[in-house]
């Protein structure tokens, strides 16, 4: 099935999210603003300056993601005093942020050893705290969708009226959702159509989290979509991060949609710490904090569908989640997201009673009808510009579906289609639904297990 559009003409009574205050980064003046040691943005500032040879004072704070005047200056002066760096030349700009610095050897030496306990060489991270009081300000909060704005963006989608009327209920409840049913009808398309809904908004997030002296690495440009900014002030540099009016360690992302699959393991549930570069990768959920995860194939993963389950429990029941560090200590973090189970197999075989009821809507997506069969083939046949024929499209159910006794799929149709293209291109002919080329089609694309 087809990825659902935005619709832009809903109106905003129609779809409301409620009980969330704005969140805005905080400007920073001072180094203690920053909630990290001066010590300590020494060191980063140092190993920066180790990987990237010279740089301006302006780059520099581009690099460190801080703001020049009033924190970076410091750190700056501190390092000069200290003769870790020196100035190498003038790039004929205004102040001394114009001039290039570069490390010298007493700097390199130390360098080394701030490498030694981590070689995190990135924008300077945020407190635990702060983030933690951020996400909480951030949370999708209640959800209220109404009947119509629902059925706008589930309208590329061929769906049961009882489907729908479960789907709604799903999104206003902000909690769990377990999607489950027969493989190629829609229950992902579905899943994606949650999410362009709820996730219209943008929110803030840290490049990275401090916690205990440990950097944890957030931002991941694979599943975090960047929204420009304009909130600027000059400062000669050309750039737009350290000229922000806010912390510039924080990023405007759209909502985030995550998804896992088969190759989800416990291990991608915590802190992932690498031995070698000394700092964490933020686990899937950490991620997804403010969006949605959808859990998809759920019981093909590496690891037991109880297993998995039982990691969920109290993040689905308390909304707090706790993510262990290599030294053992836990900590506490938000579980602030709409997770969304989606699964082909019986439920019997993958879930018990007991976390059934923790699961609060469960929706299974069954096998369409006729009716809403001919109407997918009519929607896709139309869209890859294959004149419909209903006379053949009732040959294609009869003859490879009743007689064989296959069950109808939602994303046959498109299989299909797709099968009459390719072999009328290569027989040099215009695609049609005629039943030569039909069943050549289907001949191609059924296999008989």
């Amino acid at each position: 099935m087809n990825s659902p559009r935005i619709q832009p003409e809903i109106r905003e009574a129609e779809f409301q999210h409620t009980g969330t205050t704005p969140f805005g980064p905080p400007p920073i003046t001072q180094i203690s603003d920053t909630g990290l040691t001066r010590l300590w943005l020494q060191d980063l500032a140092l190993k920066i300056l180790y990987f990237q040879g010279y740089l301006t004072g302006y780059e520099l704070a581009e690099k460190i993601s801080l703001p020049y005047t009033s924190i970076v200056d410091k750190i700056v002066d501190s390092l000069k005093r200290e003769k870790f760096i020196e100035v190498k030349a003038s790039t004929m700009g205004l102040g001394e942020g114009s001039y290039q610095y570069g490390i010298t050897q007493a700097g390199i030496n130390r360098a080394r050893e701030a490498l030694e306990r981590s070689q995190y060489a990135d924008a300077a991270p945020v407190p635990l705290e702060d983030y933690n009081h951020a996400i909480r300000r951030q949370s999708l909060g209640k959800l209220n969708v109404s009947p119509r704005a629902l059925r706008s963006y589930l309208s590329e989608l061929i769906l049961s009226e009882d489907i729908i009327n479960r789907v709604g209920p799903a999104i206003n409840s902000g909690t769990s959702v377990f999607i489950y049913g027969p493989p190629g009808n829609g229950k992902t398309s579905i899943a994606r159509a949650i999410g362009s809904m709820i996730l219209r908004e943008s929110i803030y997030i840290p490049y990275s989290i401090f916690i205990e002296g440990q950097v944890v690495k957030l931002y991941d440009s694979v599943n975090h979509e960047i929204i420009p900014e304009r909130d600027v002030t000059e400062t000669g540099t050309g750039s737009l991060k350290t000229g922000m009016r806010r912390d510039p360690r924080w990023i405007r992302i759209k909502r985030p949609f995550i998804v896992v699959g088969g190759e989800l393991t416990l291990t991608d549930l915590d802190l992932v710490f690498n031995p070698v570069t000394k700092f964490y990768e933020a686990p899937f959920q950490l991620k997804a904090a403010g969006g949605l995860l959808l859990v998809d194939d759920f019981g093909r993963q590496q690891v037991r569908p109880t297993d998995l389950l039982n990691r969920w429990i109290i993040p689905l029941e308390n909304q707090i989640d706790f993510l262990t560090l290599h030294t053992g200590r836990k900590v506490e973090v938000p579980f602030n997201e709409l997770i969304v189970f989606s699964t082909n197999l019986p439920p019997k075989d993958l879930v018990d009673e007991a976390f059934l009821r923790r699961l609060r809507h469960k929706i299974r997506v069954g096998d369409p009808s006729f009716e809403e069969y001919r109407s997918i083939f009519k929607s896709v046949a139309k869209s890859k510009n294959i004149p419909f024929a209903e006379e053949n499209l009732a040959y294609l159910i009869k003859n490879w579906y009743i007689k064989p006794g296959r069950n109808l799929r939602g994303s046959h149709p498109r299989e299909i289609c797709n099968q009459i293209l390719d072999i009328s291109k290569f027989l040099g002919c215009k695609p049609e639904m005629t039943r030569e080329l039909i069943d050549q089609a289907a001949d191609a694309f059924f296999v008989d297990l």
